[in-house]
């Protein structure tokens, strides 16, 4: 994994880095498994995601102009296996947004 991989932020008063990767394959290792299967990911990750995934938010426009063909899906109301179905139907974001 290079180091443009690692995002580093400060939080709070200690400098962490988020391996994105690493937590995109814990969640991902469960698609397989029974839907209910606990994935753990520590807090510090957690709290760090939700930072820097908060920060890329706020940077973003109000509006955005978008290409064709887009997906557009309604809430799943939190149900981690209904997203990851989203998934394999329509393609994973990282696939399709080429």
């Amino acid at each position: 994994m290079s180091k443009e991989d690692k995002k580093e932020t400060e939080f709070g008063n200690t400098k962490s880095s988020l391996d994105c990767d690493r937590i995109i394959e814990k969640l991902l290792s469960v698609r397989q498994e029974r839907p209910g299967t606990l994935v753990e990911l520590d807090e510090s990750d957690v709290d760090l995601l939700c930072q820097q995934s908060r920060d890329i938010f706020i940077k973003q426009p109000v509006f955005l102009e978008l290409e064709p063909p887009i997906k557009i899906v309604g809430d799943i109301h939190g149900q981690y296996y209904d997203l990851l179905r989203l998934f394999e139907y329509s393609g994973w974001p990282i696939l399709s947004n080429n």
